[in-house]
């Protein structure tokens, strides 16, 4: 459905229309992570890392909004790759901590290219000051 083909009054929410932009950055994300046999969960978890250090599967989800169930599927996927591995928590041996791999941090900078590439498709009518602009609205609205 194109956007002039929907109601006034729709087109004149915000909420629908972070809805519809969300949905078509979803659709976006999808495609591009699939044409890098990657997904999004994998670009969370490894950014979660890259940034905050070794930490437990729990925080980890946490931090990046990851359902626990989900969270046990990627980090196998991760594991299964070489792109994270579990070592034992020096502070609690019961526990294991996630540290990203060399080849992790190789993937995470192949997925975040695709993922600035899919912000640029996305915003692609936006320019750089507007791009940042609604960056910086959205932020608001979500803390």
């Amino acid at each position: 459905m194109e956007m002039e083909d929907s109601p006034t009054r729709l087109r004149g929410k915000p909420s629908w229309l972070v809805s519809k932009a969300s949905a078509r950055a979803h659709r976006l994300i999808g495609e591009a992570m699939a044409a890098a046999s990657g997904r999004a969960y994998h670009f969370a978890i490894l950014a979660a890392l890259d940034e905050f250090g070794p930490d437990s599967q729990v925080r980890i989800g946490q931090r990046c909004g990851i359902d626990q169930s989900d969270m046990h599927t990627m980090l196998n996927e991760l594991t299964a790759q070489s792109h994270v591995a579990r070592t034992p928590d020096p502070s609690d041996r019961r526990r294991n901590l996630i540290i990203l791999t060399p080849s992790g941090q190789r993937r995470l900078e192949v997925l975040d290219t695709t993922l600035s590439e899919v912000q640029d498709d996305l915003l692609n009518a936006l320019s750089g000051t507007e791009r940042h602009q609604l960056t910086m609205l959205l932020t608001r609205v979500l803390d």
